[in-house]
């Protein structure tokens, strides 16, 4: 193999995993092998104004692609910015490839500027961290970085590249990285035991997680619960598991107060756990998560989320798709003419219920639409009817979220994401990411007034690279999700209610977002009314780049 510069094997072992874009924010110590991508047309380098966005920006390209994402942050500072944003990408298992430059092994000695151990600044927040010591292990620990990212349960890396090591030669070829396959199959035996265990419940549950759409399960799992007459409900959930149409989907067990959980998980008399761990809550319940004697039966290829937090009858490590399709036809056999039944009228129940549902949502639309309502039900009525079957929703609504859902919702794998792991702030960056995952598509990022700020500099960069999002602001000039969170903390260790803190509120001063979009190249509108509505929509939809809504969906305390 030619001998060549560490820095410019790393990019051909880029080239060689089919890396077309990385992200990043440039530094002084990375600029010897950014310096080298002018020879390396096929990579393009994305360019972010703070880590927060770059990470933001992978993650959604990462979920879009559903392929590892390259990065590359600056030096301690640079990791230090992205820390928020690796921590939800480890929580919602985005496969990035992080790489970090750093001035030098020689200088090791001498607490220099901007000197810190990366790696250990970086532990927590990923899911494997390596500094490169050896021009000749770059690439060995790059495919190796690739490898434990897309391989269950996938997550962040971060690749440590030292200046004076990518400035020395290696001969190492530049390959494909090698990846595992995870078809796999449960035992028949193993299978008729969870069928066992799990046959005779009168009020069965699923607790599901975004394992089951890594594994592009989610037509065994909609199969299985009708078969069997379960409830799905949503465990750290920001995919499509399952169309939120289906009659089984119930919705999202509690992500703050483990006690709203219980309230569900308690009344099952067996359950069936598959692609998450129970239960990744903020303030998770201790015990009683499960009644006395509830048969729990636990799926996942990740076996640290098997039997994680609370004991189960059976777990298996298997694929999901696989376990899930040869436990339905293991329940079949196993479940009683009785069960069937159940099941069968328990299905027509819940379908009749659904379509009763939104026949009341519909009426309550009607006196959302007065002309002195909020904008919020007209704006998404409109949007739903315009926007293309195949259009993309990256959801950070978050209080939003339920009225967005209902108008849009998540029907399709790969068409809908949600944030996860409690950062705020990747709404835009990720709308922006999977746009240009996604060219032909309409993508539409969501997220808050309070959330929009962590990242709002990404606008400057779907500016800068003419990436056609739209995105939505919705505006209610505040943490209204915190406002929430606390009321239900009050009712928990018993505290009258009483005044809201004024930290919750944003209203003061308030925050122009058109402009403020207008000044990162984006052009914008604001939409008070609901007759505002229709032609903000038409405004967005024909702009051929980057457009912002600043959708009122509260009117703030000041009001």
């Amino acid at each position: 193999m030619v001998s060549r510069p560490a820095r410019v094997a790393i990019l051909e072992q880029l080239r060689a995993d089919g890396v077309r874009h990385m992200f990043g924010n440039p530094g002084t110590v990375e600029q010897g092998f950014l310096d080298e991508l002018r020879n390396f047309p096929d990579i393009e380098y994305i360019l972010a104004l703070q880590e927060s966005s770059v990470v933001g920006l992978a993650d959604g390209y990462a979920r879009a692609t559903r392929t590892p994402a390259v990065m590359q942050l600056h030096s301690g500072v640079g990791v230090g910015n992205a820390v928020g944003m690796l921590y939800q990408a480890k929580r919602g298992h985005a496969p990035l490839v992080a790489i970090a430059g750093e001035a030098g092994l020689r200088y090791d000695a001498m607490d220099a500027q901007m000197a810190v151990d990366l790696v250990a600044m970086a532990e927590p927040v990923t899911k494997w961290a390596a500094r490169v010591v050896d021009p000749g292990s770059t690439l060995r620990v790059l495919r190796r970085a690739f490898k434990v990212a897309a391989t269950p349960p996938y997550g962040p890396v971060l690749v440590v590249l030292p200046a004076d090591v990518m400035d020395r030669d290696t001969t190492e070829p530049a390959v494909p990285t090698s990846y595992v396959g995870f078809a796999a199959t449960p035992d028949a035996e193993v299978l008729d035991r969870a069928a066992a265990l799990l046959a005779g419940a009168e009020r069965p549950l699923v607790i599901a997680g975004d394992g089951v759409h890594f594994a592009g399960a989610q037509q065994e799992l909609g199969r299985l619960a009708t078969a069997w007459g379960a409830e799905v409900w949503g465990a750290d959930w920001a995919e499509v598991n399952l169309s939120a149409e289906h009659p089984a989907y119930a919705g999202q067990l509690g992500h703050m107060f483990g006690e709203s959980s219980r309230k569900v998980t308690a009344a099952a008399d067996a359950v069936l756990i598959v692609g998450t761990y129970a239960l990744p809550e903020v303030y998770p319940a201790l015990d009683g998560v499960f009644a006395p004697g509830t048969p729990v039966v636990h799926i996942d290829l990740d076996t640290d989320a098997i039997a994680k937090n609370f004991p189960v009858d059976l777990g298996i490590a298997a694929d999901p798709r696989r376990a899930l399709d040869g436990l339905a036809h293991a329940l079949a056999g196993r479940m009683s003419p009785r069960s069937r039944a159940r099941a069968a009228e328990w299905t027509a129940e819940r379908s009749a219920r659904r379509r009763a549902e939104r026949a009341a949502a519909a009426r309550r639309d009607e006196t959302a639409l007065a002309a002195d309502a909020l904008p919020t039900t007209a704006f998404l009525q409109e949007l739903a009817r315009k926007l293309p079957d195949d259009a993309v929703v990256f959801d950070e609504a978050l209080t939003a979220s339920p009225d967005l859902t209902r108008h849009l919702p998540p029907t399709r794998p790969g068409h809908w994401h949600q944030t996860r792991g409690g950062s705020l702030g990747v709404g835009i960056p990720g709308a922006i990411a999977a746009k240009l995952a996604h060219p032909d598509r309409t993508v539409v990022g969501f997220t808050g007034d309070g959330g929009s700020m962590y990242t709002i500099q990404a606008l400057w960069t779907a500016a800068r690279y003419d990436i056609g999002a739209l995105f939505v602001i919705c505006n209610n000039s505040g943490y209204k999700l915190l406002e929430l969170n606390i009321e239900e903390y009050w009712r928990s260790v018993g505290v009258a209610a009483h005044e809201q803190p004024r930290i919750f509120d944003l209203s003061t001063p308030a925050i122009d977002f058109v402009t403020l979009a207008r000044s990162l190249g984006v052009p914008g509108v604001r939409v008070e009314k609901p007759e505002q509505a229709k032609a903000a929509v038409e405004q967005a939809l024909g702009t051929p780049g980057p457009f912002l809504i600043d959708l009122v969906t509260g009117r703030g305390r000041e009001e």
